[in-house]
């Protein structure tokens, strides 16, 4: 490398700062969310379920000299089964990596024994630790008061935020912490880029929060997602082939629906998401495809940027 590159570097590592900044909590305490309105516009996929994020996620906000890449995580919780585990190694792995990890808890869940057990493992996390709390507008003032002081006695955080993720309260704030603290550093994406993922990857969440918010009971949890195709058309339109993957006969049944009405209506609300974020006509084709054992594929995890863990 010249001394002139080296220069310019140097320059630009001393000019500008960049840094990762993980979300973490128990499922539900609205990461996704929060993520979101951090970003302004739709990064992550939210459902009224909890375990909806299944990896991680970032979402990139830049300003003249700074970048943060927030990392939204899946939700922590005891897991039962082997995908339950790769999610929260998923979570674990995306606070670990990073220069700051923020605990988000849900105000009117409050220190619970998942929020307990969070609070144990961020113990051995060397870095930076802040602490947001939650849907706010949902607890009296005197509750959070005492919800911070007793998180606070239990590990030491460097600052606390109460924000509504849903509303925007307090996020501004949260947002210009995280561009003050993080490190000196070149940016990591650029500046016009909002995430990491890919346009098949979007398009293949978006498919699987529609999934989530039709289908009801344990099925959504035995389904996967996959964009097996996506092309640009010549009238600049997308065609885009997805196979939804169920480890059961009567979980595709219903997923179809009778005579394929609930098929079509995902797929309808599917492809209207995908056009507003887009900004194009979007033609998608879903397939519904029984495969027993997918949630001990490792091509499966691969696909949804998993760690296959050992049974």
């Amino acid at each position: 490398m010249s001394e002139e590159n080296i220069g310019k570097n140097l320059l630009n590592e001393e000019s500008t700062k960049c840094g990762f900044i993980a979300l973490i909590g128990a499922p539900n305490a609205g990461k996704s969310t929060l993520l979101n309105s951090l970003v302004g516009t739709k990064i992550s996929i939210v459902t009224h379920k909890a375990q909806t994020t299944r990896a991680q996620v970032r979402g990139v906000v830049s300003e003249e000299n700074a970048q943060v890449i927030f990392i939204d995580t899946p939700g922590i919780f005891a897991p039962k089964r082997r995908l339950d585990r790769a999610m929260v190694h998923s979570a674990w792995s995306g606070a670990g990596d990073a220069d700051i990890s923020a605990l988000i808890v849900d105000a009117h869940k409050g220190l619970s024994d998942e929020v307990a057990a969070i609070l144990k493992g961020l113990k051995g996390v060397k870095h930076r630790k802040i602490l947001v709390i939650n849907k706010i507008d949902t607890v009296e003032r005197e509750k959070l008061l005492a919800l911070t002081k007793t998180l606070n006695e239990q590990l030491e955080f460097d600052e606390t935020f109460m924000i509504s993720a849903l509303r925007g309260d307090g996020v501004a704030d949260f947002m210009n912490w995280c561009l003050k603290n993080i490190p000196l550093g070149p940016f990591h994406f650029p500046i016009d880029q909002l995430t990491d993922l890919t346009l098949a990857l979007t398009a293949a969440e978006i498919t699987r929060e529609k999934l989530f918010n039709r289908i009801h009971e344990e099925i959504p949890y035995n389904i996967t997602v996959e964009t097996e195709s996506f092309k640009t058309q010549k009238d600049g339109s997308y065609k885009i082939d997805q196979v939804i993957y169920v480890t059961r006969d009567t979980h595709k049944k219903i997923v179809l629906g009778k005579s394929g009405q609930s098929i079509k209506a995902i797929g309808s609300e599917s492809r209207k998401e995908l056009m507003e974020i887009f900004d194009t006509k979007v033609h998608l084709f879903l397939f519904v495809k029984v495969r027993k054992n997918w949630a001990n594929d490792p091509e499966r995890y691969q696909e949804m940027g998993l760690e296959l863990p050992k049974k």
